[in-house]
């Protein structure tokens, strides 16, 4: 896997999955877990969705 996110968007996905785990355990809901996405797309530097949206 060739990394496909660069530094800003990598920092600015941490920013948001932490925002949104936190409002999750704040307001004890479910919805707290889809901060695994953004956190976990950081973590590795790849989004697959960016795979299907660009050319290359």
């Amino acid at each position: 896997m060739k990394p496909n996110i660069s530094t800003p968007d990598r920092a600015f996905r941490i920013i948001i999955g932490i925002s949104v785990a936190a409002a999750g355990i704040y307001f004890q809901s479910w919805w707290g877990l889809l901060a695994i996405v953004p956190l976990a797309t950081a973590a590795i530097s790849f989004c697959p969705l960016y795979r299907l949206f660009t050319k290359g």
